[in-house]
């Protein structure tokens, strides 16, 4: 069944009709291409106003899923781009073990400008048109990760917001001889993959520290492996 939404709620748009394509010649590429038989998940994310016309505001791909709650970062990000220290934004969702993901931000300052984090939280949170889209945290970045057409490379923010989260997790159980290291980067297969990098435990004591470390990640859904050094 094809769900729609209220007037000026965001959701992802779906085109059926003569003009739209029936599928790919591999099938195993219709997998995410439609939402229900005839109806073609477009990728995009828009609003019905109430005189029916279509707002496109972003891309489904960016929807940040707080706790069930779709947040689309676009207006957050045009909220940073008003302030006079900011040349580029990003917002991005971070992994959560209680709320699925939360906003995070990504900012690049102007050339010899600098603003203080919290500062530009209080901005957005005066600004934003709703509390749930305040990122929670804002990392200043230098440079911003920028695709070959000069678009923010959002895949690589996540990867990191994801980085810094496990590594937080994770930072009990390194001390003076164990050291621990996170990487997340793009996978074939499954998407997005942590390598977790440990070093100076011995093998004995091994089984017991992979134990812990499963049992931290278990809430979260990007896959990870565990690399003994």
């Amino acid at each position: 069944m094809l769900w729609s939404v209220a007037f000026n709620e965001i959701g992802v748009v779906a085109m059926a009709g003569p003009g739209v394509f029936s599928g790919y010649l591999n099938p195993a590429h219709n997998q995410h291409a439609f939402v229900e038989p005839g109806w073609v998940n477009s990728g995009d994310l828009g609003r019905l106003d109430p005189e029916g016309y279509l707002w496109i505001t972003g891309r489904a791909k960016d929807l940040i899923i707080r706790g069930g709650h779709n947040i689309d970062p676009l207006p957050i990000e045009e909220i940073l781009y008003q302030h006079p220290a900011i040349a580029l934004a990003a917002v991005v969702g971070q992994p959560d073990a209680h709320a699925g993901e939360l906003p995070v931000a990504y900012v690049q300052f102007k050339p010899d400008v600098k603003v203080e984090p919290a500062e530009l939280v209080e901005w957005i949170r005066s600004r934003a048109p709703e509390r749930a889209a305040v990122p929670v945290n804002i990392f200043p970045i230098q440079p911003m990760p920028l695709t070959g057409v000069g678009k923010v490379f959002k895949p690589e923010l996540r990867w990191d917001a994801a980085r810094r989260v496990f590594a937080q997790l994770l930072a009990p159980f390194a001390d003076g001889r164990v050291e621990i290291a996170v990487q997340v980067a793009a996978h074939p297969t499954h998407g997005s993959l942590a390598t977790i990098s440990i070093r100076g435990v011995a093998p004995g004591a091994r089984e017991h520290l992979e134990q812990q470390v499963k049992e931290r990640l278990a809430p979260f859904v990007i896959r990870y492996e565990i690399v003994w050094a």
